[in-house]
């Protein structure tokens, strides 16, 4: 017999291949039904947080000399931004080193352990699943140096004084020290800090009395040693303690439905319901922020606060005398001086000597020379190119309209002075009208202003009267009997109004119409409790603006000629009767002058009169403000999905989630 071998090794080869074949396409199978596991017709979700196995030093050890912690997982696990969502107490003045290594979280301590100190690393809700991004929850690994552990707990909120929102992220931190030194002179000896909500938990606290500060820690190190920090305090003396309650937990089998309720017992630390006001304190520190020649017209000294006397201007390079119309802001904080001579706007470069209250190192007050030189944004060659061009823009137009038979000038007209004036069209019969330039204007003459009324009914127009007041150098104020339903026509001639720079004004007629009574509401509202104290009422719209006023020393807060809408309440006490909310002052150990909000909605309809009463400080500062006018709005809750329940859906079976 004879055997053909080239046919052999292909038989062999071609088995080889076969098998090979089948090996791969079972490979294939492995792989495509391993790259289905994340998928929900892959296999269930992991829907259980990670749980620690295990820590070293152990969980509530004592007597710890270490100062490298580990804590192990049953899973792989990611930390949330560890800087900011990870609190150890006592503060660390060195931060700690905080890493997530796999299955691993590993914290190195980097300042010496104090002797008989409870510490704590509180996580919050910073650890999660690495797949998932199922939530640990909250979770807080304690130690001590000594021989016992420190259980006690206080916790509450922190709201902006001024306006109740809450305070993320400001550190919160206890004193035993209850001396008003103790904030300024040493760090804070167990922290916490606010969440979204402005909610804060300090632990590890031993028994005793302490005092409770919240602050913008800006360098660091724990105490209040920079005005410009945000930091709240208050009076109270503090004193931790506990009892046992129980609280109903809530099992759900997903966003919507309940699997059960279990009542449960635990341990309720007190107090849990503290508040602090965060503030800033006026910076009193003076001086020169910047100087500034946007326009040629004028330039601007900015200051970090007011004083009474203005600077005193001496020109090195032009003759100061009377060159200037000053206008200082109400703070006298900012000033603007607006240059009376077209030869000095023409000037690129003022130089000049400033002399001006400044506040030295010590925190005093004394007068300091400086040299300043301000330079125009846009200089003169520029300004004389675009008025050119401005004039053949002009001349061209002139030309065109000629040669069409059409009327024409000859000689360019003045520039015209805009002026702004509101209301414009419809108005409340409590507004009155303002009028206003961009630039410092001259004094007006009354005659060549008029105010006419049209009754209702009546094809007449009737002369009214009305009091021109001036507001500053740019504005002025129009009053009168503003009568509902009434038309009105305010006219004034060319040239009434006339800018420092020559420009006028052109002829004005402005309809303006007041909207009739019965197209408002009003709102008598009693403040329970405030009669007898200096308040501001205030009411605002749907975005937090404040649309009416009124002071009220009796109780009674009364709003007239109110549009239909939905309004809330605002009030702020006004201490010391000075018409504004006056911040606090640590060093006079004065707070921020109260400020409450009504939690209720206050909706208007026309023709509506409403009654009401509201009671200020019937429920706590931080659950007052209303949702629909808060800007710091709570973070999203981490959550576990239930995507098992969609699954199971999808398969057409009956999925209970393990409790």
């Amino acid at each position: 017999m004879i055997v053909n071998k080239r046919n052999i090794d292909k038989g062999r080869t071609a088995m080889l291949m076969g098998a090979l074949s089948v090996a791969g396409f079972l490979m294939l199978l492995l792989l495509q039904g391993c790259a289905r596991m994340g998928n929900p017709d892959g296999g269930w979700f992991d829907e259980t947080p990670p749980r620690v196995i295990g820590t070293d030093p152990a969980e509530g050890a004592t007597n710890v000399k270490k100062k490298k912690v580990l804590i192990n997982f049953d899973e792989y696990i990611k930390i949330d931004n560890p800087t900011e969502n990870v609190v150890v107490s006592p503060p660390q003045l060195e931060a700690p080193e905080i890493k997530g290594e796999g299955k691993r979280i590993s914290v190195q301590l980097v300042d010496s352990l104090k002797p008989n100190t409870t510490y704590t690393i509180d996580f919050s809700n910073a650890i999660s699943d690495n797949n998932e991004g199922n939530p640990l929850g909250d979770y807080a690994y304690t130690f001590s140096t000594g021989d016992h552990i420190d259980t006690l707990q206080v916790s509450g909120y922190v709201v902006g004084a001024e306006d109740l929102e809450p305070v993320k992220g400001i550190l919160v931190g206890l004193y035993d020290d209850l001396s008003d030194s103790a904030f300024q002179k040493k760090p804070m000896m167990r922290v916490s800090r606010t969440d979204s909500r402005g909610h804060f938990t300090i632990k590890g606290i031993a028994p005793g009395k302490y005092r409770v500060y919240a602050l913008q820690d800006a360098d660091g190190n724990y105490m209040f040693n920079q005005k410009s920090e945000m930091q709240a305090f208050n009076h109270d003396i503090v004193e931790p303690s506990f009892k046992a309650d129980t609280r109903q937990d809530t099992i759900w089998t997903d966003s919507l439905h309940i699997a059960s309720i279990n009542v449960t017992g635990y341990t309720h630390f007190l107090p849990d319901d503290i508040c602090l006001r965060a503030f800033n304190e006026i910076l009193t520190n003076r001086y020169l922020v910047k100087s500034d020649r946007t326009d040629a017209n004028h330039f601007t000294l900015f200051y970090s606060y007011g004083d009474n006397a203005l600077p005193r201007i001496t020109g090195l390079n032009f003759n100061s005398d009377n060159a200037f119309l000053v206008e200082p802001t109400e703070k006298r904080d900012t000033i603007v001086y607006w240059l009376r001579d077209t030869a000095l706007v023409n000037q690129d470069t003022l130089r000049m000597q400033v002399v001006h209250n400044i506040t030295d190192t010590v925190g005093v007050l004394r007068e300091q020379v400086d040299t300043l030189q301000l330079i125009a944004k846009t200089t003169y060659e520029k300004r004389v190119k675009d008025a050119e061009k401005k004039l053949k823009a002009w001349q061209k137009e002139q030309e065109k309209r000629k040669k069409k038979g059409l009327d024409y000038d000859s000689v360019m007209p003045r520039e015209e002075l805009k002026l702004k004036i509101t209301p414009s069209g419809d108005m409340d019969p409590d507004q009155n009208v303002t009028i206003s330039s961009d630039v410092p204007l001259v004094p007006v003459d009354t005659a060549h202003i008029h105010l006419y009324s049209h009754p209702e009914n009546d094809s007449l127009w009737y002369a009214e009267r009305y009091e021109l007041r001036k507001i500053d150098s740019r504005s002025y104020r129009l009053l009168a009997e503003w009568r509902p339903g009434m038309e009105y026509s305010l006219e004034a001639d060319s040239a009434t109004f006339a800018s420092l720079y020559g420009e006028v004004s052109k002829k004005l007629k402005l309809g303006l119409k007041v909207r009739p009574n019965d197209s408002y509401a009003s709102i008598l509202m009693t403040l329970s409790g405030m009669s007898g104290k200096h308040v501001i009422a205030q009411l605002l719209d749907g975005s937090g603006k404040m649309v009416k006023e009124a002071y009220t020393d009796n109780g009674q807060a009364e709003f007239y000629y109110l549009k239909a809408g939905k309004y809330y309440m605002r009030v702020i006490v006004d201490a010391n009767d000075n018409h504004r909310w006056d911040t606090g002052d640590y060093d006079k150990g004065v707070e921020p002058e109260e400020v409450y909000y009504d939690p209720d909605v206050i909706e208007c309809k026309e023709k509506w009169d409403l009654t009401l009463t509201w009671d200020p400080t019937a429920r706590q500062l931080w659950r007052q403000k209303p949702e629909a006018i808060t800007k710091q709005k709570a973070d999203k809750q981490k959550t576990i999905q239930h995507k098992n329940l969609d699954r199971a859906k999808k398969l057409g079976i009956q999925y209970v989630p393990k409790l």
